[in-house]
């Protein structure tokens, strides 16, 4: 019995304390944080991927033009 009350008054504190605002608001604010990174790091591996490929065609291309003549 007492560890079910003991349970229960752990839950309660921690619901009062998860529905402060100013926890909500860190909550969002991390949130926006993640968001950013994952956005900057999609960009990021994007642009990495697009100049790979760039440079693969193009050494492709002067292999191809090396071949012709």
């Amino acid at each position: 019995m007492k560890k079910f009350i003991l349970t229960l008054a752990c839950m309660t504190t921690l619901l009062i304390v998860s529905c402060k605002e100013s926890t909500q608001d860190k909550v969002e604010d991390t949130t926006e944080a993640v968001g950013e990174d994952i956005e900057t790091t999609t960009e990021d591996a994007i642009d990495s991927t697009t100049t790979e490929v760039g440079n693969d065609i193009e050494k492709g291309v002067d292999a191809a033009k090396e071949e012709m003549e």
